[in-house]
């Protein structure tokens, strides 16, 4: 009896869609890596949604020149200000995932602003892909000298003397300034008006006029003026000293453990970015960081160095969102 004949064109095509499917698979499967080691291949650009000359833009221009180095490609600095950072996210937030548009992210754009508007044009957790912690800058809380206290405790009894008399400043209505000035008065049981500026330099000319008690500012902000001797600096909000004004304790050395404040900054890009790309900026990120030379300069923006993985700075996104959110309904405020 003889063999029925082999279907050999069935066979070969057959064969062949196996062979193609395979690489079909492999193709989707080695894009995301074939992608990551190719890029990047043109510059790229940086948001940053502050104006030009604060600290968290000298941060991002020096993070830019030298990261722009390590990657071979330009880094442009876009600055997008307005409505405390949020319109130059959400121009991140609305971008193409491909790594060649990272956002500059705050404390505030990422872990206030939707605490406070509800309607935000972003969603801080669902939009964005964190990137790296460039670090934090903590606050000083500051004095006229002529107000009689030298030291935090000190002022603390003065206002306990003197209910809803003084006055605090920050740059904001729910600035996190604003929210350190609450979380103070909560912790020491003292009632302080809060009057929120527009800028930093405001609210220093009305402390030097003795116009207001208190201003709770970042420390780049006051710096030179409490080495010039016409501020005071009570305390720090940090959760050690600066090396900037080492003999200046923080709030919480001052009778007030656990307290802590600052503004954390960032870089983020948008939702759905290749995870190879994203491990590969952080890397270079904290690289940058780690640099003695990077150090020194952001030492004298009074700006702390940070290093964390993708995933540990997505926590403290969420932790600082959670903790921020308490004092928020602890002092009873309400958006405006």
């Amino acid at each position: 009896m003889r063999d029925k004949p082999r279907n050999t064109c069935g066979l070969f095509l057959a064969s062949w869609r196996f062979i193609f499917c395979l690489g079909f698979v492999g193709v989707l499967g080695g894009e995301e890596v074939v992608f990551a080691a190719a890029y990047p291949e043109r510059p790229i650009r940086f948001v940053v949604p502050f104006p030009p000359g604060t600290t968290t833009d000298v941060v991002a221009r020096l993070v830019a020149q030298r990261g722009g180095d390590r990657l071979g490609q330009p880094i442009v600095v876009d600055n997008r200000s307005g409505a405390s950072g949020t319109i130059g996210v959400e121009t991140v937030a609305r971008a193409a995932p491909d790594g060649y548009t990272w956002g500059l992210g705050t404390t505030t754009t990422h872990a206030l602003a939707h605490i406070l508007s509800p309607k935000l044009g972003y969603d801080p957790v669902r939009d964005f892909a964190p990137v790296a912690l460039l670090g934090d800058s903590p606050y000083f809380l500051t004095t006229n000298p002529a107000l009689p206290a030298s030291n935090l405790k000190e002022f603390i009894a003065y206002a306990r003397a003197n209910p809803g008399k003084l006055h605090y400043a920050s740059v904001g209505n729910f600035s996190v300034g604003h929210l350190s000035g609450e979380l103070l008065k909560k912790a020491a049981g003292i009632d302080m008006v809060h009057v929120p500026y527009k800028g930093s330099t405001l609210a220093l000319i009305d402390l030097l006029a003795g116009r207001i008690q208190l201003n709770i500012s970042t420390i780049a902000a006051s710096l030179p003026q409490v080495k010039a001797g016409k501020l005071r600096a009570l305390a720090v909000t940090s959760q050690k000293r600066v090396p900037a004004l080492p003999q200046t304790p923080t709030v919480a050395e001052s009778g007030f453990p656990g307290y802590q404040a600052s503004l954390w900054v960032g870089v983020f890009v948008p939702a759905r970015t290749p995870g190879t790309v994203v491990g590969r900026l952080n890397r270079e990120m904290n690289s940058v960081l780690g640099s003695a030379e990077m150090r020194e300069l952001l030492a004298d923006q009074a700006f702390e160095p940070g290093a964390l993985a993708p995933e540990a700075f997505a926590r403290l996104i969420r932790d600082d969102t959670a903790r921020w959110r308490k004092v928020i309904t602890d002092a009873g405020l309400k958006p405006d």
